[in-house]
């Protein structure tokens, strides 16, 4: 357990690092800056990297939501539901808290934002309460069933990292000008963490719908598109 624990926690450092690090260290930059798409191909790329680095080590999930998804699909246990979801704050807290570091390295740096998540006045487009919960939970659903189909014994082997990957840059270009994009708790808060902009205040929702969508998703799966499939313990690594 405690290989897979530490797996999840790097997996978890590096999403938040790279994924926001690139919102705040690169993406401010004028005429040169990596702007969204440069953003969303980053989170993308921590997935599809440390998913083929430590996925085969606690399955790759680095995030609560996911986590959730896979024990109601019958692919992960619920008995190591908080081990893991404890594993993931303590990376992703880590991974902003060295991102924190490293941006503060200027003159007159204050974090802002921090690229946390927000609505109303904290959304980047200005977008309601209602807007960000549902694009989270929409988003989150289909992240699960993205998941859980590329990972099932019907699809190709070995390349469902790409496809979760390439699957989380399509919901960051959906959903960074709504919620500066979460489907990931863990991403919430330890960003929130940092921000000077009362993200903390918001923070609630970025936990709540992306548990919501995630168990929507791994629900549709399990009893709509994937009937017959046998809940196998994929994702998961004993």
């Amino acid at each position: 357990m405690f290989r897979r624990l530490s797996a999840e926690a790097f997996g978890t450092f590096w999403l938040v690092f790279g994924g926001c690090g690139s919102a705040i260290l690169a993406a401010g930059f004028l005429d040169v800056g990596i702007g969204f798409m440069g953003v969303a191909l980053a989170f993308g790329l921590t997935v599809l990297t440390m998913a083929y680095a430590v996925g085969g080590i606690s399955g790759g999930h680095f995030n609560p939501a996911v986590s959730l998804g896979l024990a109601v699909a019958g692919r992960f246990a619920y008995r190591d539901l908080v081990p893991y979801w404890v594993a993931q704050l303590v990376g992703g807290v880590a991974g902003a808290a060295v991102l924190y570091v490293i941006a503060s390295g200027t003159a007159g740096y204050t974090p802002g934002g921090f690229a946390s998540n927000g609505y109303d006045a904290l959304s980047p487009g200005g977008y309601s309460l209602t807007a960000a919960l549902v694009a989270e939970v929409v988003l989150t659903a289909f992240f699960l069933i993205v998941i859980l189909g590329s990972t099932s014994k019907a699809a190709p082997a070995g390349f469902a990292p790409i496809a979760i990957g390439l699957c989380l840059t399509v919901i960051h270009l959906i959903s960074i000008p709504v919620t500066n994009t979460s489907v990931n708790p863990v991403r919430s808060i330890a960003t929130a963490i940092f921000a000077q902009n009362g993200a903390l205040g918001q923070v609630w929702l970025f936990i709540v719908a992306p548990l919501i969508g995630a168990t929507l998703g791994a629900a549709i799966w399990k009893y709509v598109l994937a009937p017959g499939e046998s809940p196998a313990n994929i994702g998961q690594v004993e």
